[in-house]
């Protein structure tokens, strides 16, 4: 989720949530959350965002997706991600899910040193090149979606 894309790049902003490991660090990571029955993943982005972060927004573009392996309860899972650029559109962040510690708008320039995991900030360098493209391809119009 991004805001400020009609905006110069410096205030560009990710909507980001932090989780508080076993250790208990506050790892920075890209809301997420599984696709329900009937769902596209567009549509679990976009509820999944409003749902740990508090904003809503609409999907722009694919960003790709992240596989990874993890063990609960004695038991290997395999899980696939799919991630979205999002435009905001409206709400104010929130951290009230229960699976969130804490909730923050963070410059695009800061994801870099923020996001906890490698395959997110790549992610996170799609997103930007995506956003400098829409914007420099457009010829100065608004990105898709805007106001």
């Amino acid at each position: 989720m991004v805001d400020g894309l009609d905006g110069p790049p410096a205030k560009r902003c990710a909507a980001l949530i932090g989780r508080t490991d076993r250790r208990g660090r506050l790892l920075w990571s890209l809301p997420k959350g599984h696709i329900e029955q009937g769902e596209t993943a567009e549509q679990t982005a976009m509820r999944e965002v409003a749902e740990e972060t508090g904003i809503r927004g609409t999907v722009l573009a694919s960003l790709g997706s992240i596989d990874y392996w993890f063990v609960t309860e004695g038991r290997r899972v395999h899980k696939t991600v799919h991630h979205y650029l999002l435009r905001f559109l409206g709400g104010e962040l929130s951290d009230e899910d229960l699976e969130v510690t804490e909730v923050a708008w963070v410059p695009l320039t800061e994801l870099p040193s923020r996001l906890a995991y490698a395959d997110e900030r790549k992610l996170a360098a799609i997103a930007t090149r995506l956003i400098d493209d829409m914007s420099s391809g457009n010829s100065g119009a608004p990105i898709p979606g805007g106001k």
